[in-house]
């Protein structure tokens, strides 16, 4: 997920951003890519872009409420 600030954009590495950590990746210009110190995960703009989209997923439906009803449907399959 890109973080906005006045100055560079930067993104969160996913891998570490899908155990509930937020980190800032850091960019090697001469190999173009983007790597996070903790967790060695590295990739170019479209890798971590596309990771992060993956990640949307979990918090889908974050701001949804549901009912008592739509549960019980579930635990009947």
């Amino acid at each position: 997920m890109a973080q906005a600030r006045k100055a560079d954009l930067n993104y969160r590495c996913p891998q570490c951003f899908m155990r509930d950590i937020d980190m800032d990746m850091f960019y090697d210009p001469e190999k173009k890519e983007y790597y996070c110190l903790r967790c060695q995960f590295h990739g170019d703009e479209k890798t971590v872009l596309e990771k992060n989209e993956e990640i949307r997923l979990k918090y889908g439906y974050m701001y949804r409420r549901f009912s008592m009803e739509e549960f019980e449907d579930f635990s009947h399959d």
